[in-house]
């Protein structure tokens, strides 16, 4: 666990591994380092693993006033710069997916790969009008509410039904944490600040190697909009997990990991047949 300073901002970050390929995973909207602890031991096996809270986000400092991805951008390589570290893999999620493609068009030469799960590259209209209906909602200040209106579509039938025990204390935990005002305004932000994300039209400027991973029952990234991706970058490779929605990496916790850390260590001279 450290921070570092960051534009008058401390940002919190955690290390695990010793060696083997940096990994830096970027967290969805609603997440934060903590919704990583399942999957440490398994990311820092054969690899440098780091984890960031993004500002607004689990134990990094509050914003103020409404900011874009770009602050988020400026965050990813201030924390290489502290580590030291040239190029990394980097993974992100929902959210943090969008910050990695905009980092990899904005510092091409320090993403090694890029690893894309339930992102998109846009905030199509009908995710602009979801992100409104979470941003009424917070304004209401009902943490009951909030839980009920952002979480459950979230994951797939399938996963929500065979999971009730599970999505029970989810649901316990995770309301009471909503109704925190404080936190109901960070996520309002965090939400604002996706509005004007689209690089729909630059995508074929990403050159380095990059896997899509998607959930065939993805509620807030539909398989259409990450298709999007696998067409726009050239050479991208692009899976599916079938009967998962937007938390892939809750429904099908091996092969997550199992995709991520396989794709990120591959050896820089490619697979030839």
């Amino acid at each position: 666990m450290a921070t570092f300073t960051f534009e008058g901002k401390t940002v919190y970050y955690e290390r695990h591994g010793e060696s083997g390929q940096p990994l830096v995973v970027l967290n969805g909207l609603m997440m934060s380092t903590t919704s990583w602890k399942p999957f440490v031991a398994d990311f820092s096996r054969y690899n440098r693993l780091v984890l960031v809270d993004f500002l607004d986000q689990g134990r990094s400092s509050r914003m103020t006033q409404p900011y874009g991805h770009d602050v988020q951008i400026r965050l990813v390589d201030a924390l290489l710069d502290e580590l030291g570290w040239e190029t990394a893999n980097i993974m992100g999620l929902s959210y943090g997916g969008n910050i990695a493609i905009q980092y990899a068009l904005a510092y091409p030469r320090r993403v090694r790969r890029l690893i894309l799960a339930n992102s998109g590259c846009r905030t199509s209209p009908w995710l602009q009008k979801i992100g409104d209906g979470w941003n009424e909602v917070a304004a209401s200040g009902s943490g009951p509410a909030y839980y009920l209106t952002t979480i459950p579509t979230i994951y797939s039938t399938r996963f929500f039904e065979e999971n009730a025990a599970w999505m029970e204390g989810r649901e316990a935990t995770l309301t009471e944490y909503f109704s925190n005002p404080e936190v109901l305004s960070r996520l309002s932000r965090l939400t604002d600040s996706s509005r004007p994300f689209d690089v729909s039209d630059r995508l074929g400027e990403i050159s380095c190697p990059t896997l899509i991973l998607s959930g065939s029952e993805d509620g807030l990234v539909p398989p259409t909009e990450q298709e999007l991706l696998r067409k726009g970058i050239r050479g991208s490779s692009h899976i599916t997990l079938n009967a998962s929605g937007h938390a892939t990496m809750y429904e099908y916790p091996a092969a997550f990991a199992a995709l991520v850390t396989g794709f990120a260590n591959l050896g820089d001279e490619g697979i030839t047949v």
